[in-house]
């Protein structure tokens, strides 16, 4: 089984109980959560300076989208993955490449969606 220690990720998570249970798989994982953030400024400000190795982005922030946060973290060249209830088709087409969990997601998905947006 995939583990992937020492990896530091950020949740952009706006649902307290959803963050709450993702944290748990990162770190199942071994993944080290260095940030939980669910308001989108707060993100963007985390997203700008925080030293992270992988971003997970809920698409939608209480309304608001979060691809302000996912153009930072790309300009930053911090590998990230949508987070979403609404499947791909609600991508930007920049965005269109990045990989996607399907909410509700199991740990075994996540395991594979980092996997593959760390190319490991």
């Amino acid at each position: 089984m995939t583990t992937f220690t020492g990896i530091r990720v950020l949740l952009v998570e706006d649902e307290g109980a959803i963050a709450m249970l993702i944290e748990e798989m990162l770190e199942d994982l071994e993944c080290t959560v260095v940030a939980s953030v669910g308001q989108l400024v707060k993100a963007m400000q985390v997203a700008d300076v925080l030293d992270v190795d992988l971003a997970i982005l809920d698409v939608n922030l209480a309304g608001e989208r979060v691809f302000p946060v996912a153009r930072i973290l790309r300009a930053r060249h911090i590998p990230f993955l949508f987070s979403t209830g609404y499947g791909g088709s609600g991508l930007p087409e920049e965005f269109a490449d990045c990989p996607v969990l399907h909410k509700p997601f199991a740990e075994r998905d996540l395991r594979l969606q980092i996997a593959l947006t760390l190319k490991l």
